[in-house]
């Protein structure tokens, strides 16, 4: 019999297996995909992995989505710092970015995944799907296997949720802790794009806005705002900023939903209305549209002169006060109207999952079958952008991999 059982070979699964290794425990790593563990590590950040956030645990709660306080015990008992000094001491150096963002310095999410190969290398690897667990006398006991029968002291699914399945995150998590009794909140999308019926996304596709803020209105309603990348595609919406302000979508149904960008957020409206002023009386008696060439990127100037409505014959010079007006308003208030959230096979991470009111946050436990531990995106707990969900599959397996006391 094994000390761990642990189901599921990504982020959390490795951490776990490593932490629990290094406290002299046998550890068993199951993970059915025939490329190995960590696949889904691989594409994180773009490739690059963005392993943590370099923020303090108070501020960093202030950027989880869905449950925050259950984070708390487990993110003071291993917060960002710790993190950092962990894949230092495993030989990757890092470097901090834009958004205190925390990456290898390679820029390679190939030497994290070796990393926590490594960490993990005590673990056996078994490659099965896990079919049912064993519970006895309410106590998980093992597992079932490619039809064997796996036994260990404790059991701990870190299956992940069902974003980019051919990584491995097929959601057989979710059937296992519901054969514990465990409740499933739905799944669906965050860190995802957004879906918009303006044709002129996809008029625009492609074009990559930098350095342009982002507020998500529910109704009239300011939900989220930041400043950042964003990007048009030929369905709407993606990009950092999209991704980040996608989270904070959670009734499509009840509520309407608009994205609005200020084109040039380093400006005030007096001081864009002067600017315009001055390059609009230089232009004289050329087209008023060409004072756009000089405003906005190329395959955004067709859309923004169908918007502004003045005749694109008129003369720079001779615009009113109130046509100029509209301008400054359509370059700080540029709206895209949000009808659905993108597929859920290709956002960041699934939101729902285990209902955390059934674990205990120091240990991950589960409050309804004892030996029965979660980590990782299998819960019901989601982030921003920015390597806050990383640290809290980080965090969330360190806490299980601790509780070997008993």
């Amino acid at each position: 019999m094994t000390d761990w059982l642990i189901v599921g070979g990504g982020a959390a699964g490795l951490m776990a297996a490593g932490a629990a290794c290094a406290r002299g425990r046998t550890v068993t790593l199951l993970e059915h995909n025939p490329k190995g563990p960590g696949q889904k590590l691989l594409i994180t950040g773009k490739g690059r992995c963005n392993l943590t956030n370099d923020c303090d645990v108070r501020e960093f709660l202030g950027y989880v989505r869905r449950n925050p306080r259950f984070l708390y015990s487990c993110l003071y008992a291993f917060p960002p710092a710790a993190a950092m000094e962990l894949f230092e001491s495993l030989g990757v150096p890092l470097k901090t970015e834009r958004g205190r963002r925390v990456f290898p310095q390679s820029d390679r999410a190939a030497d994290v995944l070796a990393a926590l190969r490594g960490y993990a290398a005590g673990a056996e690897l078994v490659r099965a799907n896990v079919e049912q667990l064993l519970i006895e006398n309410g106590r998980c006991t093992g597992v079932q296997a490619g039809g064997r029968v796996l036994r260990a002291r404790r059991v701990l699914l870190a299956t992940g949720g069902v974003s980019y399945p051919a990584t491995g995150s097929d959601g057989s998590g979710y059937r296992l802790a519901a054969q514990a009794g465990h409740t499933i909140l739905p799944p669906q999308p965050s860190l995802c794009s957004l879906v918009s019926p303006d044709p002129d996304c996809r008029r625009m596709m492609g074009l990559s806005l930098r350095n342009v803020a982002l507020t998500l209105y529910e109704d009239d309603r300011p939900l989220f705002t930041e400043q950042g990348e964003a990007l048009f595609t030929h369905f709407g919406l993606s990009g950092p900023l999209v991704l980040s302000a996608s989270s904070y979508i959670t009734d499509l149904a009840g509520h309407r939903y608009t994205v609005a960008f200020d084109l040039k957020p380093a400006l005030e409206e007096k001081t864009l209305y002067d600017r315009l002023t001055r390059d609009l009386a230089a232009l004289g008696g050329r087209g008023a549209a060409a004072v756009l060439e000089t405003l906005l990127p190329r395959s955004m100037r067709p859309a923004a002169l169908r918007r502004w409505g003045i005749d694109p014959a008129a003369r720079a010079a001779q615009l009113t006060r109130e046509e100029k007006q509209a301008l400054v308003a359509l370059c700080k208030h540029w709206t895209v109207p949000i009808s659905a959230l993108g597929d859920l096979e290709h956002a960041v991470i699934t939101a729902g999952g285990v209902d955390v009111r059934q674990v205990d946050p120091k240990t991950m436990q589960s409050r309804l079958c004892p030996g029965l531990y979660f980590a990782g995106e299998i819960l019901d707990v989601d982030a921003r952008t920015g390597g806050y969900n990383l640290q809290i599959a980080w965090a969330t397996a360190q806490a299980a991999a601790r509780d070997d006391q008993t």
